[in-house]
């Protein structure tokens, strides 16, 4: 409720002060709230069908080594993440990490900081896979298709790399059982849940994000649908679909986006830094800001006006984030979902592998817009 009070509060200050650069800010920025609302509604009808269960579950009993139930793990992450925003994977796949790697009598703290690092790292993809490519996007007027053919490669070789080096970091606890681990049966499910409501739907959204240029209002549609029917069945509570959304933060970090584009607009400082940078100092330069201020408001700072090299804007804004806890709104659903499923979060070693993959994943999704001509 505080982060709601400081938005709606730098929102007002916003369009009291310049009218005409707070209504251009809001009309940039209200789209990807929009849109990750829609997905974080599609995520829990799936989560409620047990398709994320399930998918706990099959990993569980197909891993026969630490070592391949971390691959797994990435594969669900990574594919989570591009499909269903790096927000929806952060709440709704988390608790699976847990449960199968206790399930299989593994340490739960491998997967738990890839579960993190890989969402963040992973949400260069598609437009939806990331608020803050949206905010960017709005500039260049692409479909998600477009956007897919210039991040495929960065998008490989940031989630690899990320992934390489948790698992070269954490080799000897991924080769170790741990004694005593609590079996949990906290998520019981289908192994094969079958095709439902929450899988329709998110085929559908895959469809939409990927052929439109402006997919939140369909999107959006979508999770309000599928909801309502839930809602109508019985199926789901009202209180669990805003606790899920969480409005409070959204709105609050709607206001502070708001504000911080119409500083982008009244104040020249950023696009006259953004026009002497190549690319490779624009990833850089937005890195650091998502650690100062957050990727959401720095990415409606340094967009305000079109950036020169948005596509390494994005490499900072999406990928710099696993640097420090205040790098994205991830880093606090993680902590608050990890706790409640059970586990202790890994804080100060996954701060310590964010700095260790940060620029070794940057260096080489800039190198793969540079080999595409996209840098």
């Amino acid at each position: 409720m505080a982060l709601a009070v400081v938005g709606v509060v730098g929102a007002g200050v916003a369009w009291a002060l310049d009218l005409a650069s707070a209504r251009a800010a809001t009309s940039q920025v209200w789209s990807p709230f929009v849109l990750v609302g829609g997905l974080l509604l599609v995520g829990l009808v799936a989560d409620q069908d047990g398709l994320f269960a399930a998918l706990g579950v099959r990993l569980a009993s197909l891993a026969r080594s630490g070592l391949a139930l971390f691959a797994g793990a990435s594969l669900i992450v990574v594919t989570v993440t591009a499909l269903l925003n790096l927000d929806t994977s952060v709440v709704f796949v988390t608790p699976v990490l847990v449960y199968a790697a206790r399930s299989r009598g593994h340490s739960e703290v491998p997967l738990l900081m890839a579960g993190l690092l890989l969402s963040n790292a992973a949400s260069l993809l598609l437009p939806g896979s990331n608020l803050t490519n949206l905010i960017v996007l709005g500039h260049l007027d692409l479909s998600g298709s477009q956007l897919f053919v210039h991040m495929a490669l960065p998008w490989v070789a940031a989630t690899l790399l990320t992934a390489a080096i948790i698992a070269v970091v954490e080799r000897r606890t991924l080769h170790r059982r741990t004694t005593g681990a609590p079996e949990t049966d906290d998520l019981p499910a289908d192994e094969h849940p079958g095709f439902g409501l929450g899988s329709a739907a998110i085929i559908l959204v895959a469809v939409l994000v990927l052929s439109l240029r402006s997919p939140a209002l369909p999107v959006a549609a979508v999770g309000v649908v599928v909801i309502l029917i839930r809602l109508l069945g019985k199926r789901t509570e009202l209180h669990r679909v805003l606790g899920v959304l969480g409005l409070p933060v959204l709105v609050g970090l709607f206001g502070v986006a708001v504000a911080f584009g119409t500083l982008g607009r009244t104040w020249s400082g950023p696009e006259v830094l953004l026009s002497h940078l190549d690319g490779v100092g624009t990833a850089a330069v937005a890195a650091v800001a998502t650690v100062l201020i957050n990727n959401l408001p720095a990415a409606s700072l340094l967009a305000a006006r079109v950036p020169p090299h948005p596509y390494a804007l994005l490499v900072g804004l999406d990928v710099g984030p696993n640097l420090f806890v205040t790098g994205s709104l991830a880093w606090v659903l993680w902590f608050r979902t990890s706790t409640n499923a059970g586990a202790r979060p890994p804080l100060a070693r996954t701060v310590t592998l964010g700095l260790i993959t940060v620029p070794v994943a940057m260096a080489a999704a800039l190198a793969m817009l540079a080999a595409t001509g996209s840098l």
